[in-house]
């Protein structure tokens, strides 16, 4: 009950970031709805459906791979700039497709495109005689590509890519926010299984102190009662001040804090930080890891691997953020 007050406790302040913490993690889509014009007309009855989405998982470094439709090969590189003045880490995947459908029904081809085709099989066949005659699939396929040939689509990409692109950051802030949450959460129980710690280092060393001393009045084969030399006394006390200080962990324990107070810091302020958080995260885990090798006691011991356990819940977390 005392740690889920205390974790409590650290939340009920009204934390205001400087600048979002965005996870790397996200997905987004959107489609849009638009007319085509024939060649031979001025009509706008075909529709076509043109789909954008942008999915990211994360990464170390900034990697785009673009699958787009044929029609829209050419926007790759303004896809690229657009995307890169707003996301810093992530490996991201772009698709865009383009569909067709009808408003009332399935358009005709044009007599000149009919004959035209006529005409291309014909020499197609008159060399490669093997070859396969045009199905309707492929005459009513190569009639819709005809019909967007003459599309401008600037005014559709770029605008419908910056509203998957917003779209996408206000997921990644999200759960960039529970990120936060769950790494704060851990940063407030680490903070109660350090605070246990240091009432226990004074009597810890002063029991490992006194073991010292008693194995080696025993290694001198001394009885109860019998008073060592004047010089191994000096030694004894020495070599057990050294055991003593070899044990002590409160310097762990304080570096310990430390971290944790930048990890604090760069978590409310925001931005990108994933690579300082990564950093962070390993100097943790050192400290704990040598806690537990200095661990002279069990409960000392119990607490070290409780560290240790929530520290690397942190570094998945942490794995995710920009």
């Amino acid at each position: 009950m005392g740690l889920n007050r205390v974790i409590l406790g650290a939340f009920s302040n009204d934390t205001r970031f400087a600048m979002p913490v965005y996870s790397m993690t996200g997905y987004a889509s959107a489609q849009h709805s638009i007319a085509l014009t024939t060649s031979d007309s001025d009509t706008k009855e075909p529709v076509g459906i043109l789909g954008l989405e942008i999915r990211c998982v994360n990464s170390r470094f900034l990697d785009f791979a673009f699958k787009l439709h044929e029609e829209l090969r050419q926007f790759e590189p303004a896809l690229r700039e657009l995307l890169q003045t707003r996301l810093k880490r992530g490996k991201v995947e772009v698709r865009a497709s383009v569909e067709f459908a009808l408003a009332n029904s399935v358009p005709s081809p044009t007599p000149r495109l009919l004959q035209r085709l006529g005409c291309v099989q014909d020499t197609v066949q008159a060399w490669l005689p093997s070859a396969a005659s045009l199905s309707v699939a492929d005459v009513m396929r190569l009639s819709m590509s005809g019909q967007t040939g003459m599309r401008d689509w600037s005014s559709d990409v770029l605008p419908l890519a910056q509203e998957v692109l917003d779209s996408l950051l206000g997921a990644r802030a999200r759960e960039g926010e529970r990120l936060v949450a769950m790494l704060m959460e851990n940063i407030a129980r680490l903070r109660v299984l350090a605070q246990r710690v240091e009432p226990l280092v004074p009597q810890l060393v002063e029991n490992s102190r006194q073991r010292f001393l008693t194995r080696w009045r025993e290694a001198m084969g001394l009885v109860e009662g019998t008073v060592l030399p004047e010089t191994a006394q000096e030694r004894a006390l020495t070599e057990a001040t050294a055991f003593a200080i070899r044990i002590d962990v409160a310097e762990e324990i304080t570096r310990l804090g430390s971290h944790l107070d930048e990890l604090e810091r760069l978590i409310n302020k925001g931005g990108e930080m994933g690579k300082r958080l990564d950093f962070l995260i390993q100097e943790l885990h050192r400290e704990a890891n040598t806690l537990g090798s200095k661990s002279a006691a069990l409960e000392l011991t119990h607490i070290s691997v409780d560290m240790k356990v929530l520290i690397e819940q942190m570094r998945e977390q942490v794995q995710n953020i920009e």
